[in-house]
């Protein structure tokens, strides 16, 4: 029985440091590995050893076999943590490790192979008596093929990556008009995200809920279930809220779906942890979708009602142990309820966004658990998934679960790159939710903007803000005048006109005009005129004031020209509009700007095509997904200076759309 005592952990963020948070209270030493971006990321810090992987992108570094395994000879570590992504579900890096002597913590090589082409995945799981869906294997684009494959599945189907999981290569198609065109798509996106194009075609269940069963086997042959999961509330396919147990999985449901996850488990001899998700109808009916051969993102949630360690059992069976009792008699207490915080603009439809994280904080409430792969002073790179960190919230009800959640993301700071926070806490708040009547489309019908905006600082609150980052700017240069600090900025002797100062709040500019007479301030913004004003205490990062009769403490941070406004009313980021800007050069007149950095992937027009509102100009690649850039009204396409293969950079025209009757 071989005994583990250095583990490389071949992965990044949070993961990465998650599993060499459990390495650490076992006595093995950790590895870890790091990209160029990666530098400084926490999970370097957090290992006894790092090595370097030269390079930016995935292809580069994490991905790279040959690398990783030399950085597993030159430290000397015995064992392989794979984590989830990247090579954790590659059969080829499993052979790879046992031949290099090094233990993979994970499934067998011939256990991952079955399950990472899904459409033999879904023979073996037939086989073994579990629900699958209607299907069809797809060689190419042909109309006839592919329209006599989707008579016999019948509409609506799922097109589907055979390979990789995450949402990529995915499409759901309507009606046979469709077909061949998000075939194509859904090849080119999983050759780029996964290495191989091959694509399935599937009934798809409508209104279906997302449900997992977590699973765990041995080496001797010993296979249970730690209960479901439920990951219904899913954006462009990828989950970002999920729990256990499921708000509708009654106890003979549950023990159905146990069994036939057993029986997934049992088919294909399966040691270490695993994950069989399925898709449940409205009905109750559940057939199987794949089985997850790594540890998953969600399980943390399984972690805390279980009371178990999942990446501890790992490293005991990987090691050769049997199924540590905790794990082989796992019982349930309480829910569990975990939100995925991503750096992306919900608002111009979940496009991921790099820059630099200028702050994150998260608040220590009893319950919470957070696993983050970032810190603050950290940049967030196009080169990788955008997701910030794992908020998770346990309590005895689902209700205590959900209430401690939003408070929780409520209370995080986090400054420098827009993110889904507003959108997280409207969906744990939202009555429907609450309820349980949610599907995988539920937040495409309730509209995630909408429930963005039940969370997000009012028009009000971004009013109260702006005035007290002008109270903030004010001491803050009075903290830092040479002489006289006591007097307040712009002080007379004699009474004179107002200080003045705007922001930009979004798209909205706020005109803030104010006198400050020793703690009382007289103040407009725009058109609002607030009661008695009363400072406290203020300083560059924290004001104390009374407004119309409320008292509230407000949390600043300044960086550059952007102020960062946290409070009880809200987050709100104002930009302070130079007053005196340096002419620039505007962007030509129906412009099409890049709206994130990444890669042309495909032209879809010409020079001189005539386009109508919301065709298809050009396609983006950004963080493995693609990103369709359409034509903002109709019009005619009288440039494109980009090029298929170039990067390009956030704000960069791709294409100028010139509107119907311009140039006339």
């Amino acid at each position: 029985m071989p005994v583990l005592r250095k583990l490389l952990v071949a992965n990044r963020g949070e993961i990465a440091a998650r599993i060499m948070r459990t390495a650490r209270t076992m006595d093995i030493a950790t590895v870890a590995l790091y990209s160029d971006p990666d530098r400084d990321a926490p999970h370097v810090h957090a290992a006894d050893e790092a090595v370097r992987l030269p390079g930016s992108t995935p292809a580069e570094t994490y991905l790279r076999t040959d690398l990783v395994l030399d950085a597993a000879r030159r430290t000397g570590a015995d064992a392989v943590h794979p984590g989830y992504g990247f090579l954790s579900e590659n059969a080829d890096f499993a052979r790879a490790c046992a031949a290099a002597g090094v233990v993979f913590v994970g499934p067998s090589p011939a256990a991952i192979a079955a399950m990472g082409s899904k459409i033999e995945a879904k023979e073996i799981m037939a086989a073994a008596g579990v629900p699958v869906l209607p299907g069809a294997t797809v060689t190419g684009d042909d109309p006839a093929e592919l329209a006599a494959a989707a008579e016999g599945i019948g509409f609506p189907i799922l097109v589907k990556a055979a390979f990789g999981g995450g949402g990529r290569g995915m499409r759901i198609v309507t009606g046979p008009g469709e077909l061949a065109e998000a075939v194509r798509s859904a090849t080119r996106e999983a050759a780029s995200a996964f290495g191989d194009g091959t694509v399935f075609l599937e009934k798809f269940v409508e209104s279906p809920r997302h449900i997992e069963v977590q699973i765990f086997g041995d080496s001797s042959g010993a296979v249970v279930h730690l209960g479901e999961r439920e990951c219904s509330i899913q954006r462009r396919y990828q989950k970002i809220v999920e729990e256990s147990p499921s708000a509708v999985v009654h106890a003979e449901l549950r023990a159905e779906l146990g069994r036939a996850a057993i029986a997934a488990g049992k088919a294909l001899s399966y040691t270490g942890a695993g994950t069989v998700e399925f898709v449940m109808a409205p009905d109750g009916a559940f057939y199987f979708l794949e089985v997850n051969t790594r540890l998953q993102v969600e399980h943390p949630v399984t972690e805390l009602v279980t009371g178990t360690d999942l990446v501890r059992a790992q490293l005991l069976v990987a090691a050769g142990e049997p199924l540590p009792p905790e794990v082989a008699a796992a019982g349930s207490r309480g829910h569990a309820v975990e939100v995925r915080l991503y750096a992306e603009d919900v608002a111009a439809g979940f496009v991921p966004v790099s820059g630099l994280l200028s702050t994150l904080r998260f608040p220590e409430l009893p319950g919470l658990r957070v696993d983050s792969g970032f810190t603050s002073g950290q940049t967030v790179s196009t080169h990788y998934d955008p997701m910030l960190a794992k908020v998770i919230a346990h309590g005895a009800t689902r209700d205590e679960a959900c209430d401690l959640l939003a408070r929780a993301l409520r209370e995080t700071t986090v400054h420098g790159v827009t993110t889904n926070r507003d959108l997280l806490i409207g969906i744990l708040r939202d009555p429907e939710f609450r309820a349980g009547a949610i599907d995988t489309g539920w937040l495409e019908r309730r509209g995630a903007g909408a429930l963005a905006a039940t969370a997000a600082a009012s028009a009000d609150a971004v009013r109260v803000h702006a005035l007290v980052a002008a109270v903030a700017g004010q001491a803050q240069r009075r903290e830092q005048a040479p002489v006289l600090r006591g007097l307040p900025s712009g002080w007379r002797t004699l009474y004179s006109a107002p200080q003045a100062i705007s922001f930009a709040a979004g798209e909205t500019t706020l005109n803030v005009s104010y006198r400050v007479r020793r703690d009382q301030v007289e103040a407009t913004v725009d058109e609002w005129q607030p009661g008695p004003v009363t400072v406290l205490a203020a300083s560059g990062t924290e004001v104390d004031a009374e407004i119309d009769g409320v008292r509230r403490g407000y949390r600043l941070i300044r960086t550059g020209a952007t102020w960062y406004v946290d409070s009880p009313l809200g987050a709100t980021a104002l930009r302070e509009i130079d007053r005196f800007p340096e002419p620039a050069d505007p962007d030509e007149a129906g412009s099409l700007l890049a709206p994130m950095p990444g890669t042309v992937v495909r032209i879809e027009v010409g020079e001189g095509a005539r386009v109508r509102t919301g065709d298809p100009v050009l396609v983006l690649e950004a963080m493995k997904m693609e990103h369709t850039v359409r034509a903002p009204a109709d019009g005619i396409v009288v440039k494109i200076p980009v090029t298929t293969a170039a990067q390009v950079d956030a704000g960069q025209i791709l294409a100028v759309v010139e509107a119907e009757g311009a140039a006339s």
